[in-house]
């Protein structure tokens, strides 16, 4: 495997212009040092080859017409010189360069042909020795170089069908993946729908039918049965938007247009949120910047969401005599949220570094909106935990 990618990269056709001037190079070099001891090459000889060479650097990029070319030299040069070898490398190189990098074989085997017979016209009429000779050379000059470039040309057509495969295996890899997804999600769907969403809803039901066959209840009691009932309608509805994005992503472009809130409606959306802590025991006090009703709706949806989540974490875990503030501040369109309380400042037995699941998926939701979610103990005055992030300003998406 190494030997076949370092001949692909020596022989890539993006590098003939330096493959050709590397062969001019030692061409020039074989001119001005052979033959040893002797007078040099004579003036015909040294047109020739500045001829080649310079054919050879301007047509590399075009094997077809730089190989008729070479042979043209070639034929000239047995007609006029002793010592061709020259011109016999140029034309043999042109027919590597053809060979490698021709359109259709028909193509490479009519270059050989012409090749072939001009080089057998300088053994023609020769004793038989000389002639057989001329033969053999013509393995070397037309063979050598033909099978060299086959080679190279079947290992980039080779090459070019491994990645091929590849991609394919690749492409049905990820057509299984996103059916298993589907699958998946299908049954996800089907388990919300048909089991927690009926239960919710028969909860709901239950709540409303209270709520009117019981007419002499202490307000307070109705204020929560009122509580519980919003409560469970807004959870089926969420649910059904869930149930929604599952079966169907695509269109509903991510989830974003069917789990998303009304800008307007996130500050009340917040303070209901707020009510509920408090509902449940908790002092909070909530610093809520009026611009957060102008942020795009995806990031209301996670700024409500982590609120939810941090309160509800802190009424687990800090106590029900746990003081809790909240804090959003719109700055220059980026979202800073932060939660803190005064409790333990402690990461609850039983739950891993970095805190539940519900910090999880807190982290999970602000990284997808490009933050990130900072969670742990509070340093001064040394009792407490803080959860903060910042939601980096909207540059598109559903608003």
């Amino acid at each position: 495997m190494i030997s076949v990618g370092w001949v692909g990269r020596l022989f890539d056709a993006r590098d003939s212009f330096a493959r050709m001037l590397l062969l001019d190079l030692a061409g020039l070099g074989y001119l001005i040092f052979t033959p040893l001891g002797g007078d040099g090459p004579v003036a015909t000889q040294w047109t020739l080859a500045v001829i080649a060479f310079s054919l050879g650097l301007l047509l590399h990029r075009r094997p077809v017409v730089n190989l008729v070319a070479q042979t043209a030299l070639l034929a000239v040069a047995i007609r006029l010189l002793d010592d061709i070898t020259i011109n016999q490398v140029g034309a043999s190189w042109a027919l590597l360069e053809l060979t490698m990098r021709a359109g259709s074989t028909r193509t490479i085997w009519l270059a050989v042909t012409g090749l072939a017979a001009v080089a057998l016209t300088d053994s023609i009429g020769e004793p038989l020795p000389r002639f057989f000779a001329g033969v053999v050379g013509l393995l070397l000059e037309v063979g050598v170089p033909l099978l060299l470039g086959l080679v190279v040309r079947t290992t980039r057509e080779l090459a070019t069908q491994a990645q091929q495969r590849a991609a394919e295996e690749q492409r049905r890899r990820e057509s299984e993946d996103r059916a298993a997804r589907a699958d998946e999600r299908s049954a996800i769907a089907r388990e919300l729908h048909d089991v927690v969403a009926h239960h919710v809803a028969s909860m709901v039901l239950r709540v409303g039918v209270a709520r009117h066959v019981l007419t002499d209840l202490d307000p307070r009691v109705g204020a929560v049965f009122d509580d519980v009932h919003g409560t469970g309608t807004a959870a089926l509805a969420d649910l059904r938007r869930l149930v929604a994005v599952l079966r169907d992503p695509e269109a509903v472009r991510g989830d974003a247009a069917l789990t998303a809130i009304e800008p307007s409606a996130l500050p009340a959306a917040l303070g209901a949120a707020v009510d509920r802590a408090r509902q449940a025991g908790i002092t909070v006090q909530a610093d809520i910047d009026p611009a957060i009703g102008a942020i795009d709706a995806v990031r209301g949806l996670a700024v409500l969401r982590l609120t939810q989540e941090a309160l509800t974490n802190v009424a687990k875990h800090a106590g029900a005599a746990a003081v809790a503030r909240l804090t959003v501040r719109v700055v220059e369109g980026a979202v800073h949220w932060e939660v803190v309380d005064d409790g333990p400042g402690r990461v609850p037995a039983g739950l891993p570094d970095g805190g539940g699941h519900g910090i999880a998926g807190m982290r999970e939701r602000v990284a997808v909106l490009g933050g990130r979610l900072a969670a742990g103990p509070v340093e001064q005055p040394g009792r407490g935990w803080r959860v903060r992030t910042v939601l980096p300003a909207a540059t598109g998406g559903v608003s």
